[in-house]
């Protein structure tokens, strides 16, 4: 070896490989000086600066508030002051929770509770410039200016590591809080002083999640005193103690610029689990060693990607988006591969490593298929996760949190997770089981399925937010269908891909939107920008081009391609005004299509379906020019959980996977001008693009190892087997580089699906006879309907004109076409009644909550468990209704019904008058019933207020009285509160 050395130095050589290396060790720490963590902690980002892993449980950072929704990360730039530094974060979501073991150091006498941002002297808090604050991955630091304290914070994977810089003081502190958390509440907490250089213990919380966190804390010299602190008293043992409000704090003498050092090690796993953690990943105190390493690693895993030059500061935007995309799922194991299962046991995992917080509905998008893309070992770790998930608490995950399911958002995207990785090749899981886990997601009878099912689709009286859950679920029904495909599962193939179609069944032709319907018919007052409880944080503008795995079958129902085009041109040149219910989550809006949140993210290149690559290229180009920026409101909308950023990354390489679970990336318009894609399996993707800058966004030619490539998109396999690709650019639209059609030709569904029909007619309740029309979106469909309760079949009667019935019927009804899946079956129930009662309504109800529009308070239904399930909703307004009986009539009792949900804003009524008139002009009081139900009571809870009369009146006055604004205690305080009634009973 010495030899060999010597001649390497004397060739010079050995100078050579010296630079490489010392290149290679500058090239990978200036990735990690591009990140700037600062991005996205102001506006509506939801991100936190503080020091973290890849991946890594510890998330160490500062918080500054802890309510508000713009303080889901417990940090938002906008403020001067910090309470502490607490060891857990969710980076970017639209929900607070986590904020577990807090630290804050102080001087003078010891404050029990933090201060406020309005008061701060009344507690710990302190002030701070951010010109004293600074961040790069796995790195924080900032001066606490009221105590003249320096913090330095960095990480292990499981432990956090602080640093702080005391002024001479007799009294410096360090305060340990348990009771503080980001918007959850502390339900048991453990304090115990095991010596006098550490503590342990856990918190055990409720917020989004319930979840306990275990910690042992170190200190680097030994205190003069410690206490512990219960209900915010000094307690006399100081050796243990537990309860809800749990403290402990340290006192030292210091002289100027003394250090202090506190590692901290945690685990959701046990005590033991919190020690060995921290003894195995800091065991001395060498903060610059383990800040280097965090640094090192974050440089590694950036370097999954070389991105060497590009335009418009996209050096910075890009590996701050790639920073953000590697922060979460989180380690959510012990170094001992010790994890918390589902079944609230002791597990240890085998062959790969135990992940939480799955952010499904964002990151099944873009984040996990860039995971599997550039790390699929990591994704495969995360699949069996879930496996194991599925395994221990029966499903797979939606919202997976701390080891608990939330149900948050809508869908079950675990599965285009698994489908986009297995039919992508990375396979190395059980597939059987995942299989099976799939199917029992999309069999439950839970979150509009078991309507979703019968009638393929979801009614919107049945279920919130109706036609989101119907689309959502299509697509991920297509994710099983192929996987079911390539299998052999022939009959589960046949149902999921009929089931992949449900889509068709919330499309409107005549508006030419995705609309919901109500007992078979389209719902009232529809307006294509009012958000209404029919969609998941967006309205119909942001919903109706979501059919990923069938964009062929979506445009035949936009009238062919030329028109598909015209509608994609107005969703990005309509007003950008937004109507009805309160929505933060919409946000970055360039007319209605709206990045900052994530249903409208693959839009931007539907255009490369309709041949139009050109147009593709123009708006990605503006998204990203104008939705991400280098400063502190640089991202359009939440974070959540990576996928805002990862839809960057993609897109800034220059393609993006419209679908996953199809082997191909749509083209995009890079802003790279030369990067590298490092893959695991040692092959590259080189991506170079001549000519490129903010005026060149247009792609003039295409080459691909060499050759001239036609296709406006590339697949996964052209990718991971290595590849060069070139793309010439230039300032004109060029629209002759691909082949036409080449892309909507590979998203279809060749066995089609016929539609559900719906009806047209004027109430359910009638009095007499009720006209009844039919109709389907397939022009070419034949409509046949029975009227005794049997399944219509081509034996029943056809559907030619609207018929007539005059007694109570079921009325069912079946579309069938040529060649195609016959449509599921609708049906709906007319009732005659003996007199048909009239009302006027003199206050208005809310057009995106019609419920049955006018007749809703007399048409004899009663509404579900939802708010959106069959209940009218009224904004700021009482209820003021007369019901005309049409002659005087015995009257023995009055009611109506009320729907409270203090988490949608909606409160009982505070009291509910009951009049009576002959002749509709003098009404006279016969009651006042007060609301007895607790506007604090969570929950949905359904009431009923009656007044017993026994009088004869033909009018009946009904006001139920809004309590107009949502009370200071509440979350939406100041704004307008909601009633929702359904049903004007008269006995």
């Amino acid at each position: 070896m010495l030899k060999d050395e010597t001649k390497l130095r004397k060739s010079g050589k050995i100078v050579e490989i010296s630079l490489i290396i010392l290149l290679i060790t500058v090239t990978s720490s200036a990735k990690v000086s591009y990140v700037d963590p600062f991005i996205g902690t102001g506006g509506h980002g939801h991100t936190f600066p503080g020091a973290t892993q890849p991946f890594g449980m510890v998330q160490l950072s500062p918080d500054t508030d802890t309510e508000g929704w713009d303080w889901c990360s417990g940090y938002h730039y906008s403020d001067s002051s910090i309470i502490g530094f607490s060891h857990t974060h969710l980076s970017g979501t639209g929900i607070g929770d986590y904020g577990d073991i807090l630290f804050m150091p102080t001087t003078g006498e010891i404050q029990l509770k933090p201060g406020s941002k309005e008061n701060p002297e009344n507690g710990y808090r302190s002030a701070f410039d951010h010109k004293n604050e600074s961040a790069h991955p796995g790195y924080y630091s900032v001066e606490l200016k009221d105590y003249n304290i320096g913090v330095k914070l960095t990480t292990s994977k499981r432990a956090g590591f602080h640093q702080y810089k005391f002024p001479k003081s007799k009294k410096s502190n360090i305060i340990l809080d348990l009771f503080h958390g980001i918007q959850d509440k502390p339900i048991e907490s453990h304090i115990n002083v095991v010596n006098e250089r550490e503590i342990e213990g856990y918190r055990h919380s409720r917020g989004w999640a319930e979840h306990t966190f275990y910690f042992v804390a170190k200190i680097s010299i030994e205190p003069e005193n410690i206490s512990v602190v219960k209900n915010n008293k000094i307690l006399k043992d100081k050796s243990k103690i537990s309860g809800k409000n749990t403290k402990a704090f340290l006192q030292f003498a210091t002289e100027k610029d003394q250090k202090v050092k506190v590692k901290v090690g945690i685990s959701p796993v046990s005590i033991e689990g919190a020690r060995e953690n921290l003894d195995k990943e800091i065991p001395g105190w060498n903060f610059k060693k383990i800040k280097t390493e965090a640094e090192e690693r974050w440089a590694k895993t950036l370097s999954k990607i070389d991105y060497q030059s590009g335009i418009n500061q996209s050096k910075e935007k890009f590996y701050t988006a790639l920073y953000h995309s590697m922060i979460s799922p989180n380690l959510f194991e012990d170094v001992d591969n010790n994890y918390l299962g589902h079944d609230e046991k002791i597990h240890k995992a085998k062959d790969f490593k135990y992940y939480t917080v799955f952010s499904l509905w964002d990151t099944f998008r873009a984040k996990h298929p860039l995971l599997n893309l550039i790390s699929p070992g990591r994704e495969e770790g995360m699949i069996k996760t879930m496996l194991k998930q599925y395994e221990q608490g029966g499903y797979l995950p939606v919202w997976e949190l701390a080891g608990e399911e939330t149900n948050t958002m809508i869908g079950y995207h675990s599965i285009p997770l698994i489908a986009d990785a297995y039919l992508k090749g990375n396979r190395n899981f059980d597939v059987d089981k995942a299989y099976n886990a799939m199917k029992k997601s999309a069999m439950r009878d839970k979150f509009g399925l078991e309507s979703y099912k019968k009638f393929g689709y979801i009614p919107s009286h049945k279920d919130i937010e109706s036609v989101s859950k119907t689309l959502e679920y299509a697509y991920d029904d297509w994710c099983i269908a192929k996987m079911a495909n390539i299998l052999g599962k022939k009959d589960d193939y046949k149902k999921f891909i009929k089931r992949g179609q449900y889509y068709k069944n919330v499309f409107d032709k005549q508006t030419k939107f995705m609309r919901g319907k109500n007992r078979g018919k389209w719902t009232e007052n529809f307006d294509p920008k009012s958000v209404t409880g029919e969609f998941t944080e967006a309205n119909s503008w942001q919903y109706s081009f979501f059919a990923p795995q069938d964009v062929k079958g979506l445009m035949e129902l936009y009238g062919g391609r030329e028109k598909f085009e015209k509608k994609i041109d107005s969703l990005f040149n309509v007003s950008s005004e937004v109507t009805g219910n309160i929505q933060r989550d919409i946000t970055g809006l360039i007319g209605q299509y709206a990045h900052g949140n994530e249903p409208s993210h693959h839009m931007a290149y539907l255009y490369s379906f309709v041949n139009k690559e050109y147009k593709t290229q123009e708006i990605v180009r503006k998204i990203m020019d104008e939705q991400y920026t280098t400063k502190v409101d640089g991202l359009a909308g939440n974070e959540d959980c990576g996928q805002m950023s990862s839809w960057y990354v993609f897109s800034a390489l220059g393609f993006y996977p419209v679908t996953p679970g199809k082997n191909y990336y749509v083209l995009g318009s890079p802003v790279v001008k030369h990067a590298r894609i490092n893959l695991e399996n040692g092959k590259t993707v080189k991506i170079s693009a001549t000519n490129n800058s903010s005026k060149n966004k247009y792609i003039k030619e295409i080459y691909v190892n060499g050759q001239p490539y036609k296709k406006p998109y590339i697949t996964h396999n052209k990718l991971t087997n290595g590849a060069d690709i070139k793309f010439i650019m230039t300032d004109k639209p060029v629209n002759t580089w691909f082949e036409k059609n080449e892309l909507v030709n590979k998203s279809q569904i060749n066995e089609k699906l016929t539609p559900t029909p719906y009806f047209d007619y004027e109430t359910t309740v009638f009095k007499d006879e009720q006209k009844i029309a039919l109709d389907c979106i397939d022009p070419d469909a034949n409509i046949y309907y029975t009227l005794d309760e049997t399944t219509p079949d081509r034996d029943s009667r056809k559907y030619t004109e609207p018929f007539t019935i005059r007694t109570d019927r079921k009325v069912k009804a079946r579309a069938f076409s040529e060649d195609n899946f016959p449509s599921k079956t609708v049906s709906v129930y007319f009732q005659e009644v003996n007199f048909k009662a009239e009302i006027e309504l003199n206050t208005d109800y809310s057009p995106q909550y019609p419920a049955d529009g006018k007749n809703t308070l007399i048409n004899n239904v009663l509404g579900g468990s939802h708010y959106n399930a069959g209940w009218q909703g009224y904004y700021g307004n009482n209820v003021n209704a007369v019901v005309d009986l049409k002659k005087k009539r015995d009257i023995n009792k009055i009611s109506i019904r009320f729907l409270q949900d203090i988490g949608s804003w909606i409160f009982m009524p505070t009291k509910v008058k009951f009049l009576i008139s002959d002749n509709k002009e003098n009404f006279n009081k016969i009651g006042v019933v007060k609301n007895t139900i607790p506007a604090k009571k969570k929950g949905t809870i359904i009431d009923t207020f009656s007044v017993d009369i026994n009088k004869k009146a033909r009018y009946i006055k009904v006001i139920g009285y809004n309590r107009k604004e949502c009370p200071n205690w509440h979350v939406g305080s100041g704004e307008k509160a909601w009633i929702f009634t359904d049903e004007i009973i008269v006995e």
